[in-house]
Protein backbone atom coordinates (compact mmCIF):
# COMPACT_ATOMS: atom_id res chain seq x y z
CA UNK A 1 0.00 0.00 0.00
CA UNK A 2 1.45 3.50 -0.95
CA UNK A 3 1.00 6.48 1.33
CA UNK A 4 0.27 9.83 1.05
CA UNK A 5 2.29 12.08 2.08
CA UNK A 6 1.17 13.90 4.74
CA UNK A 7 3.90 16.80 5.79
CA UNK A 8 6.87 18.48 3.80
CA UNK A 9 9.92 20.39 4.28
CA UNK A 10 10.20 24.29 2.58
CA UNK A 11 13.24 26.05 1.97
CA UNK A 12 13.88 29.78 1.70
CA UNK A 13 14.28 29.30 -2.37
CA UNK A 14 10.67 27.58 -2.64
CA UNK A 15 12.28 24.18 -2.62
CA UNK A 16 10.34 21.10 -1.25
CA UNK A 17 10.92 17.96 0.30
CA UNK A 18 7.80 15.91 0.76
CA UNK A 19 7.82 13.44 3.17
CA UNK A 20 5.75 11.93 6.50
CA UNK A 21 5.64 13.08 9.89
CA UNK A 22 7.13 11.07 12.93
CA UNK A 23 7.12 12.75 16.65
CA UNK A 24 4.84 15.65 17.61
CA UNK A 25 1.70 17.05 15.18
CA UNK A 26 3.56 20.63 15.09
CA UNK A 27 5.01 23.13 12.43
CA UNK A 28 8.40 24.43 12.98
CA UNK A 29 10.70 27.00 11.57
CA UNK A 30 14.38 26.32 12.12
CA UNK A 31 17.65 26.72 10.90
CA UNK A 32 18.02 23.88 8.99
CA UNK A 33 21.78 21.43 9.54
CA UNK A 34 22.71 18.44 8.75
CA UNK A 35 25.06 15.51 11.10
CA UNK A 36 26.82 12.96 9.12
CA UNK A 37 26.81 10.52 11.89
CA UNK A 38 26.31 6.99 11.46
CA UNK A 39 25.25 6.28 15.27
CA UNK A 40 24.40 8.40 17.92
CA UNK A 41 20.69 9.65 16.92
CA UNK A 42 19.47 9.85 20.66
CA UNK A 43 22.81 11.98 21.82
CA UNK A 44 22.00 14.41 19.13
CA UNK A 45 18.47 14.62 19.97
CA UNK A 46 19.10 15.33 23.76
CA UNK A 47 22.10 17.69 23.13
CA UNK A 48 21.42 20.99 23.82
CA UNK A 49 23.57 22.47 21.42
CA UNK A 50 20.74 21.49 18.41
CA UNK A 51 18.56 24.16 19.97
CA UNK A 52 16.35 25.74 17.89
CA UNK A 53 17.80 23.37 14.60
CA UNK A 54 16.50 21.17 12.35
CA UNK A 55 18.95 17.83 11.79
CA UNK A 56 18.98 16.11 8.80
CA UNK A 57 20.55 12.54 9.31
CA UNK A 58 22.84 11.44 6.66
CA UNK A 59 22.67 7.99 8.00
CA UNK A 60 19.78 6.43 6.14
CA UNK A 61 17.77 4.50 9.13
CA UNK A 62 17.23 6.33 11.87
CA UNK A 63 15.40 4.89 15.19
CA UNK A 64 16.21 1.17 15.05
CA UNK A 65 18.08 0.40 18.32
CA UNK A 66 15.31 2.88 20.19
CA UNK A 67 16.08 4.87 23.02
CA UNK A 68 17.44 4.28 26.36
CA UNK A 69 16.44 6.21 29.39
CA UNK A 70 20.39 6.38 30.34
CA UNK A 71 21.84 7.62 27.42
CA UNK A 72 20.64 10.98 27.36
CA UNK A 73 22.61 14.34 27.61
CA UNK A 74 20.11 16.56 28.67
CA UNK A 75 17.01 16.19 30.64
CA UNK A 76 14.60 17.81 28.14
CA UNK A 77 15.64 17.68 24.42
CA UNK A 78 15.25 20.70 22.90
CA UNK A 79 16.34 20.21 19.40
CA UNK A 80 14.53 22.09 16.65
CA UNK A 81 12.93 18.63 14.55
CA UNK A 82 14.58 16.08 12.99
CA UNK A 83 14.68 14.79 9.06
CA UNK A 84 15.56 11.72 8.13
CA UNK A 85 15.67 8.94 5.24
CA UNK A 86 14.05 5.92 6.71
CA UNK A 87 12.00 5.85 10.34
CA UNK A 88 12.03 2.76 12.13
CA UNK A 89 9.60 2.13 14.61
CA UNK A 90 10.33 -1.23 15.89
CA UNK A 91 13.41 -0.87 17.44
CA UNK A 92 15.94 -4.15 17.71
CA UNK A 93 17.78 -3.79 20.97
CA UNK A 94 17.49 -5.48 24.41
CA UNK A 95 17.87 -1.99 26.41
CA UNK A 96 15.52 0.16 24.66
CA UNK A 97 13.14 1.56 26.80
CA UNK A 98 11.35 4.10 23.96
CA UNK A 99 10.95 4.65 20.30
CA UNK A 100 12.56 7.59 18.74
CA UNK A 101 9.45 8.97 17.98
CA UNK A 102 7.76 8.32 21.65
CA UNK A 103 10.78 10.58 22.93
CA UNK A 104 10.11 13.16 20.16
CA UNK A 105 6.31 13.48 20.86
CA UNK A 106 6.87 13.72 24.44
CA UNK A 107 9.08 16.47 24.24
CA UNK A 108 6.69 18.67 21.54
CA UNK A 109 9.66 17.69 18.77
CA UNK A 110 8.74 17.36 15.22
CA UNK A 111 9.77 15.02 12.71
CA UNK A 112 9.35 13.83 9.14
CA UNK A 113 10.96 10.95 7.25
CA UNK A 114 10.95 9.66 3.65
CA UNK A 115 13.02 13.05 2.27
CA UNK A 116 15.57 12.65 -0.17
CA UNK A 117 18.27 13.15 2.39
CA UNK A 118 21.02 12.85 -0.07
CA UNK A 119 19.70 15.46 -2.26
CA UNK A 120 18.80 17.69 0.91
CA UNK A 121 22.41 17.08 2.09
CA UNK A 122 24.10 18.51 -0.98
CA UNK A 123 21.83 21.93 -0.72
CA UNK A 124 23.11 22.68 2.05
CA UNK A 125 26.77 21.95 1.29
CA UNK A 126 25.93 24.37 -1.95
CA UNK A 127 24.06 27.27 -0.73
CA UNK A 128 24.80 26.85 3.47
CA UNK A 129 22.44 26.76 6.37
CA UNK A 130 19.41 28.68 5.79
CA UNK A 131 16.08 28.46 7.29
CA UNK A 132 13.22 25.81 6.84
CA UNK A 133 9.75 25.47 7.31
CA UNK A 134 8.32 21.81 8.22
CA UNK A 135 4.62 21.90 7.85
CA UNK A 136 1.42 20.22 6.08
CA UNK A 137 1.76 18.76 2.56
CA UNK A 138 -1.48 21.02 1.96
CA UNK A 139 0.14 24.64 2.43
CA UNK A 140 0.48 26.18 -0.05
CA UNK A 141 4.00 27.24 -1.41
CA UNK A 142 3.80 30.72 -1.46
CA UNK A 143 2.54 30.83 2.27
CA UNK A 144 5.31 28.57 3.40
CA UNK A 145 8.02 30.83 1.73
CA UNK A 146 6.24 33.91 3.29
CA UNK A 147 6.14 32.66 7.08
CA UNK A 148 9.65 31.67 6.13
CA UNK A 149 10.67 34.79 5.35
CA UNK A 150 9.14 36.66 8.26
CA UNK A 151 10.67 34.65 10.94
CA UNK A 152 12.97 35.83 13.02
CA UNK A 153 15.58 33.20 14.25
CA UNK A 154 16.08 33.46 18.38
CA UNK A 155 19.10 34.52 19.97
CA UNK A 156 18.38 33.56 23.03
CA UNK A 157 19.11 30.02 23.20
CA UNK A 158 21.86 30.00 25.84
CA UNK A 159 19.81 31.40 28.32
CA UNK A 160 16.89 28.94 27.35
CA UNK A 161 18.98 25.93 27.73
CA UNK A 162 20.74 26.75 30.63
CA UNK A 163 20.13 25.49 34.25
CA UNK A 164 18.27 27.99 36.94
CA UNK A 165 20.08 27.23 39.65
CA UNK A 166 23.06 25.63 40.37
CA UNK A 167 23.46 21.47 40.99
CA UNK A 168 25.67 18.67 41.69
CA UNK A 169 27.25 15.88 40.85
CA UNK A 170 29.56 14.04 43.64
CA UNK A 171 31.63 11.54 43.20
CA UNK A 172 33.30 8.82 46.17
CA UNK A 173 36.78 9.79 47.38
CA UNK A 174 37.13 12.83 45.14
CA UNK A 175 40.30 14.60 44.64
CA UNK A 176 39.24 18.22 43.11
CA UNK A 177 36.38 20.41 42.87
CA UNK A 178 35.03 21.67 39.34
CA UNK A 179 32.72 24.75 38.92
CA UNK A 180 31.23 23.76 34.91
CA UNK A 181 29.57 26.82 33.39
CA UNK A 182 26.39 25.49 32.37
CA UNK A 183 25.77 27.41 28.19
CA UNK A 184 23.91 23.62 27.18
CA UNK A 185 25.94 20.97 28.72
CA UNK A 186 26.31 17.59 27.69
CA UNK A 187 25.48 15.46 30.77
CA UNK A 188 28.54 12.90 29.37
CA UNK A 189 30.87 16.05 30.01
CA UNK A 190 29.86 15.76 33.52
CA UNK A 191 30.35 12.48 33.87
CA UNK A 192 33.83 12.29 32.17
CA UNK A 193 34.93 15.07 34.75
CA UNK A 194 33.22 12.68 37.85
CA UNK A 195 34.85 9.69 36.17
CA UNK A 196 38.53 11.53 37.29
CA UNK A 197 37.23 11.86 40.86
CA UNK A 198 35.92 15.41 40.16
CA UNK A 199 32.83 16.43 42.34
CA UNK A 200 31.36 19.34 39.71
CA UNK A 201 28.94 22.24 40.54
CA UNK A 202 27.24 22.97 37.57
CA UNK A 203 25.85 26.85 37.53
CA UNK A 204 23.75 29.14 35.62
CA UNK A 205 25.66 31.06 32.79
CA UNK A 206 25.56 33.98 34.26
CA UNK A 207 26.78 33.34 37.52
CA UNK A 208 29.34 36.09 38.63
CA UNK A 209 32.97 35.65 39.31
CA UNK A 210 32.83 36.22 42.93
CA UNK A 211 30.27 33.39 43.33
CA UNK A 212 32.16 31.17 41.68
CA UNK A 213 35.75 32.16 43.85
CA UNK A 214 33.56 31.69 47.14
CA UNK A 215 33.13 28.47 45.76
CA UNK A 216 37.48 28.04 46.12
CA UNK A 217 36.84 25.48 42.82
CA UNK A 218 40.23 24.01 41.60
CA UNK A 219 39.14 24.30 37.62
CA UNK A 220 36.09 25.90 35.67
CA UNK A 221 34.77 24.44 32.73
CA UNK A 222 33.08 26.33 29.77
CA UNK A 223 30.55 24.30 28.48
CA UNK A 224 29.37 23.61 24.92
CA UNK A 225 25.66 25.45 23.88
CA UNK A 226 23.76 27.06 20.89
CA UNK A 227 23.58 29.63 18.73
CA UNK A 228 26.25 32.50 18.29
CA UNK A 229 28.92 32.47 21.07
CA UNK A 230 28.97 36.63 20.67
CA UNK A 231 25.39 36.69 22.44
CA UNK A 232 26.79 34.68 25.55
CA UNK A 233 28.32 37.89 27.08
CA UNK A 234 28.12 37.44 30.74
CA UNK A 235 30.82 34.03 30.03
CA UNK A 236 33.19 35.94 28.08
CA UNK A 237 33.17 38.89 31.00
CA UNK A 238 33.57 35.88 33.15
CA UNK A 239 36.45 34.63 31.08
CA UNK A 240 38.25 37.87 31.36
CA UNK A 241 38.25 37.95 34.97
CA UNK A 242 39.12 34.28 35.74
CA UNK A 243 41.65 34.18 33.40
CA UNK A 244 45.17 33.41 35.30
CA UNK A 245 43.18 33.25 38.53
CA UNK A 246 42.39 28.84 38.11
CA UNK A 247 42.71 26.93 35.25
CA UNK A 248 40.10 26.85 32.78
CA UNK A 249 39.18 24.27 30.30
CA UNK A 250 36.45 25.22 27.68
CA UNK A 251 34.45 22.63 24.99
CA UNK A 252 33.01 23.97 21.78
CA UNK A 253 30.54 26.89 22.78
CA UNK A 254 33.30 27.63 25.68
CA UNK A 255 36.35 27.45 22.96
CA UNK A 256 34.86 30.16 21.89
CA UNK A 257 34.35 32.76 24.03
CA UNK A 258 37.72 32.25 25.43
CA UNK A 259 38.84 33.59 22.11
CA UNK A 260 36.64 36.19 22.32
CA UNK A 261 37.25 37.35 25.64
CA UNK A 262 40.37 37.26 24.79
CA UNK A 263 40.17 39.96 22.25
CA UNK A 264 39.62 37.50 19.12
CA UNK A 265 37.18 36.84 16.63
CA UNK A 266 34.36 34.15 15.54
CA UNK A 267 32.74 33.81 12.59
CA UNK A 268 29.80 31.43 11.19
CA UNK A 269 30.76 28.58 9.01
CA UNK A 270 28.77 27.97 5.51
CA UNK A 271 27.65 24.46 7.22
CA UNK A 272 29.19 23.83 10.02
CA UNK A 273 30.57 20.91 11.07
CA UNK A 274 28.60 18.18 12.80
CA UNK A 275 29.27 14.66 12.65
CA UNK A 276 31.48 12.30 14.59
CA UNK A 277 34.56 12.20 11.68
CA UNK A 278 36.01 14.95 11.50
CA UNK A 279 40.44 14.44 10.98
CA UNK A 280 42.01 17.02 13.66
CA UNK A 281 45.39 17.41 14.02
CA UNK A 282 47.31 18.35 17.24
CA UNK A 283 50.10 20.68 16.51
CA UNK A 284 52.89 19.96 19.13
CA UNK A 285 52.61 15.63 19.06
CA UNK A 286 51.71 15.49 14.95
CA UNK A 287 49.33 12.92 16.02
CA UNK A 288 45.92 13.06 13.74
CA UNK A 289 42.62 12.30 16.22
CA UNK A 290 39.02 11.33 14.54
CA UNK A 291 36.74 13.77 16.36
CA UNK A 292 33.26 14.25 16.80
CA UNK A 293 31.55 17.71 16.18
CA UNK A 294 29.08 19.87 16.61
CA UNK A 295 28.78 23.80 15.96
CA UNK A 296 28.04 26.50 13.52
CA UNK A 297 30.54 28.69 14.21
CA UNK A 298 34.52 29.29 14.21
CA UNK A 299 37.54 30.70 15.77
CA UNK A 300 38.95 33.40 13.27
CA UNK A 301 42.83 32.60 13.38
CA UNK A 302 44.23 35.79 12.31
CA UNK A 303 42.34 37.71 14.97
CA UNK A 304 44.36 35.67 17.69
CA UNK A 305 47.83 38.36 17.37
CA UNK A 306 48.42 39.72 20.89
CA UNK A 307 44.97 37.44 22.57
CA UNK A 308 48.18 35.59 24.41
CA UNK A 309 46.29 32.57 22.63
CA UNK A 310 48.29 30.00 20.40
CA UNK A 311 46.58 27.53 18.14
CA UNK A 312 47.52 23.74 19.21
CA UNK A 313 44.50 22.01 17.26
CA UNK A 314 43.79 22.36 13.31
CA UNK A 315 40.82 20.99 11.57
CA UNK A 316 42.15 18.84 8.30
CA UNK A 317 39.11 18.85 6.23
CA UNK A 318 39.19 23.27 6.16
CA UNK A 319 41.81 24.46 8.51
CA UNK A 320 40.26 25.95 10.86
CA UNK A 321 40.94 26.46 14.26
CA UNK A 322 40.16 23.24 16.65
CA UNK A 323 42.08 24.06 20.06
CA UNK A 324 43.58 26.79 21.78
CA UNK A 325 46.05 27.31 25.15
CA UNK A 326 47.83 29.63 27.48
CA UNK A 327 50.10 27.53 29.43
CA UNK A 328 50.74 31.02 31.35
CA UNK A 329 47.01 31.80 32.23
CA UNK A 330 46.51 27.63 32.59
CA UNK A 331 43.92 28.03 29.98
CA UNK A 332 42.99 25.69 26.83
CA UNK A 333 40.31 24.59 24.96
CA UNK A 334 38.91 22.49 21.81
CA UNK A 335 36.03 22.98 19.11
CA UNK A 336 35.32 19.28 19.10
CA UNK A 337 33.78 17.29 21.70
CA UNK A 338 36.10 14.68 23.69
CA UNK A 339 33.41 13.17 25.49
CA UNK A 340 31.08 12.73 22.64
CA UNK A 341 29.20 9.55 23.38
CA UNK A 342 28.81 7.54 21.34
CA UNK A 343 31.40 8.47 19.04
CA UNK A 344 35.51 8.75 18.69
CA UNK A 345 37.36 8.36 22.15
CA UNK A 346 40.90 9.64 20.51
CA UNK A 347 40.75 13.38 22.61
CA UNK A 348 39.78 11.76 25.99
CA UNK A 349 43.35 12.77 26.97
CA UNK A 350 42.66 16.04 27.03
CA UNK A 351 40.35 15.96 30.42
CA UNK A 352 43.26 14.38 32.02
CA UNK A 353 45.39 17.52 30.84
CA UNK A 354 42.88 19.39 32.95
CA UNK A 355 43.44 16.76 35.97
CA UNK A 356 46.62 17.57 35.68
CA UNK A 357 46.58 21.65 35.75
CA UNK A 358 44.46 21.13 38.82
CA UNK A 359 46.84 18.92 40.32
CA UNK A 360 49.65 21.89 39.76
CA UNK A 361 47.56 24.56 40.74
CA UNK A 362 47.23 22.16 44.31
CA UNK A 363 50.92 21.85 44.42
CA UNK A 364 50.58 17.92 44.02
CA UNK A 365 52.90 18.21 40.76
Amino acid sequence: MIRAYNCKLVLEDGGEYPGYRFGAQADRVCELVFNTSMVGYQEIVSDPSYTGQLVVMTYPIIGNYGVTDEDFETKTPTIGGLVVREYNDIPSNFRYTRTLSEVLEDNGIPAIEGVDTRRLTRSIRDFGSRKALLTDIGVPGEEAVRRLRSAVLPRDQVSRVSCKKRWYARTSNHRFTVVAVDCGIKLNIVRSLNARGCNVTVVPYDTPADLIRAMEPDGVFLSNGPGDPEDVGPVIDLVRQLRGELPIFGICLGHQMIALAAGGRTYKLKFGHRGGNHPVKDLATGKLEITSQNHSYAVDAASLAGTGLEVTHVNLLDGTVEGLASPEDRIFSVQYHPESAPGPQDSGYLFDRFIRMMEEGKGHA
